[in-house]
């Protein structure tokens, strides 16, 4: 296992012109919905001149819908088992619920926004990742042109993690699938060619095995994190995401969304969360 640099203390550098920077931040699990400043900070950097892509999940919601519906939810290898009506669930809650709600904190807080799915335009198109998953998505192609047209006209985009449906089979006229949102993230932040691509999460940042914050690592030391069985759980696809996207653009960040200012620190330089390049 490669060493790491490993500290609980965060220091401050220059501060960076974010202007014209295009950042993708995937906000979602703990931090949404929760009164964090996710919001401001995300209204704060478009009103800098930078480009705010977001990408947001909503498990949590979409467990609550399917429980209403007297559905069970099942997860195996960490990712939800969807069967067509959970998938049906799905959609409509992060493409309509959710995505719908977020557009309009953003509208309230004085910033355009606009709510698109994977589906859009062909945004996020996928097979199936395992039949033993039912309709979850492995990406396969990411389309910036939507991201930019949207952009390109000053607005924030805000990206519901569905996906067009590739290789349905014949008897099959399922044309969605359910697809990780970190996942997601990662393949757009490569598409659009991202500066950086902002997790927010409920802990400080990626733990070594003493439990302690790694400010920094390196493609190679992240993928021996999860190797090693360091990383566990929803932390392994966002190092996934930040490890396979860094390799065409900027720097990968998971922060603490919980603390007030963190995304505006991290999107400014500051050293806070881990930093994966």
């Amino acid at each position: 296992m490669r060493q790491f640099e490993s500290s609980c203390r965060v220091t401050t550098s220059t501060q960076r012109d974010i202007t014209g920077n295009t950042i993708v931040i995937k906000i979602g699990g703990s931090t949404l919905g929760e009164g964090d400043s996710t919001v401001p900070d995300i209204v704060e950097l478009w009103r800098q001149g930078a480009r705010p892509i977001v990408v947001h999940g909503g498990g949590k919601v979409i467990s609550d819908w399917v429980g209403r519906l007297g559905i069970q939810p099942e997860f195996f290898r960490g990712l939800r088992r969807t069967n067509e009506a959970t998938l049906n669930v799905a959609v409509a809650v992060l493409a309509g619920l959710v995505n719908s709600q977020l557009v309009a904190e953003f509208q309230a807080s004085g910033a355009n926004a606009v709510g698109i799915s994977g589906v859009s335009a062909g945004l996020l198109q996928a097979e199936v990742l395992d039949p033993d998953l039912g309709y979850v998505g492995k990406v396969v192609k990411a389309n910036a042109a939507p991201i930019e047209g949207i952009l390109n006209s000053g607005n924030i985009p805000v990206i519901a993690p569905t996906a067009l449906h590739l290789y349905p089979s014949e008897s099959d006229d399922v044309r969605i699938l359910n697809v990780n949102a970190d996942t997601s993230a990662g393949h757009i932040a490569r598409a659009v060619r991202a500066d950086q691509l902002i997790f927010q999460t409920d802990v400080d940042g990626v733990l070594d095995a003493r439990r302690r914050l790694i400010p920094r690592m390196t493609r190679g030391q992240a993928m021996d994190l999860i190797a090693g069985g360091i990383a566990v759980g929803g932390m392994i696809p966002k190092i996934e995401a930040c490890a396979d996207a860094v390799s065409v653009f900027g720097s990968g960040h998971i922060i603490d969304g919980r603390v007030a200012g963190a995304l505006l620190a991290c999107a400014r330089g500051e050293d806070i969360g881990t930093r994966i390049t």
